[in-house]
């Protein structure tokens, strides 16, 4: 791992760089973790790092709440005539009921190690487990803010918090049940917490707002919190149209649907990521693309639960602004995200690479949709440069080049192969910021003695 504060000089034999494999590019870093020259066709410098495979740029992940990696794979039995994302919700919330901020601590860093070996190299985490799990607050009212914070720092990962504003359990409901009571909160409460983190200047780490759907919190209240953001910049994310349950509750109580009730009620920006998005008409489609809102899409949660699918093409021609989450990370990669969200489509459309559009220059899926998220992920995190690029963060990937499902495939197939061949190894090497944390496929900070117990105790405690 590189020494605090050092710049990097770097020199890779090709780089992803604005939106194509480039070769011979020079990638030099300031102590301070940002880009400061990246430079294609340069000839090898003396002195400089040879990167051993080609570099690309980390992603953000968009979307995801770190106790839920707790239960992955634990959900996967039916023990009645149906189970669908409320069924799975119920059993959701009996672990979210118990878990402490010291298990949360254990568990989020655990994923975050996984997430940087995936791929990711920033985080927006959706944070509406807060409180006691009778409601009540902590002695640190940040406890759990905290626990999270220490988690990220200590796996290396860039982190956005998003406070979560979390009234009701649902759209005739104006209170919560009793096992939501630990995310209730209220727009002061997510004001705070934003502010809270932001004045804490902790490295890598920065803060906007979130509101958990249309169901969980009220008109009054969301446009008390819209208010209230007035011109601050953060990101501002909701879940939106995830399930036709969530549609049919919202038009029966608001006349619209929620995708087009949003549109019509905020006035929309660049600021807004509609997480799933995934039941939209062509017009709640047009009308967000227009707006310049983005959508986070999350294909392995969506299909595990059940969601369905969204209509890729119809947001993609719309111009919408799209990135990637793995919401409940079942997984934690982002290659397989990119590589389920273009097989649902072909299962779907019956047609081969979706999202490719030769017509506009990009024949290759794989390609269009990692820029795609390349671009939409530094949005939804709140940077307004990200990438192998002056001036952002100095994040990058360092291929593994004899990943077996690499060998033999020509140079410009690179991506495509990376995310089209599967399995995959973790990326050979992660940098965050201008410092190593994953160094030959191993993470400095490895070691899952901790996270075992912790996930013994979750399922073993009343």
């Amino acid at each position: 791992m590189a020494d605090p504060g050092s710049p990097q000089r770097l020199w890779a034999r090709r780089a992803w760089v604005a939106g194509c494999w480039r070769e011979s590019v020079l990638l030099e870093s300031t102590a301070d973790g940002y880009w400061s020259r990246v430079q294609p066709e340069s000839p090898q410098p003396e002195g400089a790092t040879i990167l051993p495979g080609p570099a690309l740029p980390g992603l953000v992940n968009a979307h995801g709440h770190a106790f839920q990696r707790a239960f992955a794979g634990l959900t996967e039995r039916r023990a009645s005539g149906s189970d669908d994302f409320w069924s799975w919700r119920d059993r959701m919330y009996r672990v979210a009921w118990r878990i402490t901020p010291e298990q949360l601590e254990v568990v989020a860093t655990q994923l975050y190690i996984e997430l940087l070996q995936g791929g990711y190299t920033h985080m927006c985490e959706f944070h509406y487990l807060q409180h006691v799990g009778d409601g009540s607050r902590y002695d640190d009212p940040l406890a759990m803010t905290h626990a999270l914070m220490r988690a990220a720092a200590t796996a290396g990962i860039g982190l956005t918090m998003l406070p979560v504003l979390y009234g009701r359990a649902g759209f005739q409901q104006t209170t919560l049940r009793d096992d939501q009571r630990r995310f209730a909160s209220t727009p002061d409460d997510v004001l705070h917490l934003r502010d809270s983190v932001r004045a804490m200047k902790a490295p890598l780490v920065r803060a906007g707002v979130a509101i958990h759907s249309l169901r969980a919190a009220s008109p009054d209240t969301i446009f008390e919190l819209i208010e209230s953001c007035g011109g601050d910049e953060g990101p501002i994310h909701i879940h939106i149209a995830e399930q036709t349950g969530e549609v049919d509750d919202c038009i029966a109580s608001t006349g619209a649907r929620p995708i087009e009730w949003l549109t019509q009620h905020v006035a929309l920006d660049a600021r807004w990521q509609l997480v799933h998005a995934t039941h939209a008409m062509p017009h709640e489609i047009a009308a967000a693309a227009q707006s310049g809102a983005g959508i986070v899409l999350c294909p392995s949660t969506e299909a595990n639960l059940g969601d369905g699918l969204c209509d890729l093409p119809r947001w993609l021609a719309a111009g919408a602004v799209m990135s990637i989450g793995s919401d409940s990370h079942v997984t934690r990669d982002w290659r397989e995200e990119l590589r389920l969200l273009e097989y649902g489509q072909r299962l779907l459309l019956r047609q081969r690479n979706i999202a490719a559009a030769p017509e506009s220059g990009s024949p290759a899926s794989a390609e269009r949709l990692f820029n795609c998220s390349l671009a939409g992920g530094a949005t939804a995190a709140g940077f307004a440069n990200w990438g192998l690029q002056p001036g952002a963060r100095a994040d990058l990937l360092v291929v593994d080049t004899e990943d077996a499902s690499l060998l033999g495939i020509p140079d410009e197939h690179l991506l495509d192969t990376l995310v089209f061949s599967s399995p995959s190894r973790p990326w050979r090497d992660v940098m965050v910021s201008g410092r190593w944390v994953v160094r030959n496929h191993r993470h400095h900070a490895e070691g899952a003695q901790a996270f075992q117990a912790a996930m013994f105790s979750l399922a073993n405690s009343s």
